[in-house]
Parts: C-alpha cells; sequence; structure tokens
C-alpha cells in the first residue's frame, strides 16, 4: 500500500514544475520561486512517504518473522511433548513387563526368592554399616 504523503508529495512536486515553468515562460520570478519551492515541498512530502513506507514494510517483515518463528518453536514444543509421552509410554510398558517378569520367577521359585531377597538386604545392611563408620 503506497502511502497517502507519496501520492500528495508527487501531486505538489508535479504542480510546483508546472508552476515553475509557467513562470519562467511569463517571466514571473515570484511564480517561478513559488513554484521551486512547491516541488521542493512535494519532493520532501514524497520522501518522507517513501520512508514511512519503508517502514511499514520493515514492520511488517518483522512480523512475518516473529509470526513463522513463533509457529516453529510450537511445532519443536509438539514434537518434544510426543517425544516425551512416547518415553512415557515405553517406559510404563518395560515397567509392566519386568513386574510380570519377577511376579512369575518369585511364583516359580519362592525358596530362591527368599534367599536372594535376604543377601541382597544383607548386603544393603553391610553399606549402611560401613558408611557410618
Amino acid at each position: 500500500m503506497v502511502d497517502t504523503d507519496r501520492i500528495t508529495g508527487a501531486a505538489k512536486e508535479l504542480g510546483g514544475k508546472i508552476q515553475s515553468a509557467v513562470g519562467d515562460l511569463t517571466g514571473s520570478h515570484r511564480d517561478s520561486a513559488e513554484g521551486r519551492f512547491r516541488e521542493a515541498q512535494g519532493a520532501a512530502e514524497n520522501v518522507y512517504g517513501q520512508a514511512k513506507d519503508t517502514a511499514r514494510h520493515a514492520a511488517d517483515r518483522a512480523q512475518d518473522y516473529a509470526g513463522r518463528a513463533g509457529d516453529r518453536a510450537q511445532d519443536l514444543a509438539d514434537e518434544a511433548q510426543d517425544y516425551a509421552q512416547d518415553a512415557y509410554e515405553r517406559g510404563s510398558r518395560s515397567l509392566r513387563h519386568g513386574a510380570r517378569q519377577v511376579s512369575h520367577q518369585v511364583a516359580e521359585y519362592p525358596l530362591a526368592s527368599l534367599v536372594i531377597a535376604g543377601l541382597v538386604g544383607f548386603g544393603l545392611g553391610l553399606l549402611v554399616n560401613a558408611n557410618r563408620d
């Protein structure tokens, strides 16, 4: 979208050129000077409009980049959430499978399981007492 200052500036600049040319043709120094002054005003207003357009364009591009960065961050967050959920589900399955295996071994070999549990408890007791000394 073109800024209105650019349009009015270009119109003033053209009007100033015409007035200046008419002043030069008729020999009117006043019209010639006013025409050049309007031409300069129009050129300045046109440049001001161009600067506003450039700033607007830069702001739009920055907003686009920020939007894309936000979208990418959301995509990464979604991927991380999916990965964490998948890891949690795999861990839960592994834990359930391990618990079933241990239960099966304990049910099949109860005496051996009792001896192993006693030895583990005894070993932990020794470790705890060794740290206190």
